[in-house]
């Protein structure tokens, strides 16, 4: 890719997630516009990726769900760059399709454990980092439209992303006097491999351009697209922009979906119904919490 400008120049930028998908679309864009990478992921292949980018760059294997992996991260970022200026707080999992009755404790909580903790965990260190040096920053975090509205299907991962919406607003608040600027990127349906254990599940990666299709973009987005919006929040471009959820959806989180143009009408409920509820349902759904006559 041709990148015209190169914002980042003398900055270092710390990705999470940056083996694959958004993360590693992030790693790049920001590589290209001159930032130095501080590559995270569980993945035992980062090393080679970050060797991969267009600019200098390190891998660290880390779990960002881990207190003590976070706190290494920004010690290995720190020596090898000697400050991190920007945070692109992505990595996440999906978690389970299992529905609301059958969910157990565990299956919930781990996607908490990653997708909130883990989150919490970066920002923590961000802080911290930024009042050791009493410095200014920007802090990107992947939040999601599923943290916008709600679905009966992947109650986890659909919480856990209403919850980073507190998390960036929270820390929004709290870093604007200190010159700290917070803000989330809530992608749509961009196929990346985080849905693709779940390719055969309706919902899963499967589906995602049929669903797309009623976007008013009529498409699926791409994660270079997304990072184009991170590489925004985290440039001076943005630098009165904070506490914002920023939607890179093809406009899906506009749309009324009851309406003809919105797509109602476009798929058939007991296809969605029967293998949610089975025989749960009874008749037509629409007749359910009528008074019997």
């Amino acid at each position: 890719m041709t990148t015209a400008t190169r914002r980042f120049d003398g900055l270092v930028a710390l990705v999470t997630g940056a083996a694959g998908g958004l993360g590693l679309a992030s790693a790049r864009r920001l590589a290209d516009e001159g930032a130095r990478i501080v590559a995270v992921d569980r993945n035992e292949a980062i090393a080679d990726i970050a060797a991969s980018l267009s600019s200098d760059a390190i891998g660290v294997v880390a779990d960002i769900s881990r207190e003590d992996d976070v706190d290494r991260a920004m010690d290995a970022g720190i020596r090898a760059f000697g400050q991190i200026d920007r945070f692109h707080l992505n990595a996440g999992i999906f978690g389970s399709f299992t529905p609301l009755p059958d969910l157990e404790l565990d299956d919930f909580d781990a996607v908490m454990r990653v997708n909130v903790s883990g989150q919490f965990l970066g920002l923590r260190a961000a802080f911290r980092h930024y009042r050791e040096r009493r410095s200014p920053g920007a802090i990107a975090v992947t939040a999601s439209i599923a943290g916008h509205r709600g679905s009966a299907d992947l109650l986890p991962y659909q919480t856990s992303k209403h919850a980073v919406v507190g998390l960036v607003h929270g820390a929004a608040v709290y870093g604007g006097p200190l010159g700290i600027r917070v803000n989330g990127v809530a992608p749509g349906i961009v196929p990346t491999d985080l849905f693709a254990a779940a390719a055969t599940t309706p919902g899963g990666a499967n589906d995602m351009s049929h669903r797309a299709r009623t976007t008013p973009l009529r498409r699926a987005g791409r994660a270079e697209e997304i990072a184009g919006v991170v590489a925004f929040l985290l440039s001076d471009d943005s630098s009165y922009t904070t506490g914002e959820i920023v939607s890179a959806d093809g406009g899906a989180s506009i749309v009324n979906g009851v309406r003809p143009s919105g797509g109602a009408g476009a798929w058939e409920p007991s296809r969605v119904d029967g293998p949610l509820y089975g025989d749960q349902i009874d008749g037509d759904p629409a007749d359910h919490g009528k008074d019997d006559a």
